[in-house]
């Protein structure tokens, strides 16, 4: 499976190879589909730190 990205589609909530949904409706590509079937959660963790670091950025204006 060397090189295989996996994907998380937001339409039908599934994990698919790169054979699947179009790209609109997607996440990633993921090292596999463990990772993968984490979109929702890594997405939500990365919009967590984003929002931390902007409100630590406007307490420091």
């Amino acid at each position: 499976m060397g090189g295989e990205k996996w994907y998380y589609c937001l339409e039908h909530h599934r994990v698919e190879p790169r054979e699947g949904c179009r790209a609109e409706d997607r996440l990633g590509p993921y090292p596999d589909r463990e990772t993968a079937a984490r979109a929702l959660e890594i997405a939500r963790e990365r919009t967590e730190a984003a929002d931390r670091y902007d409100r630590e950025w406007d307490e420091d204006d």
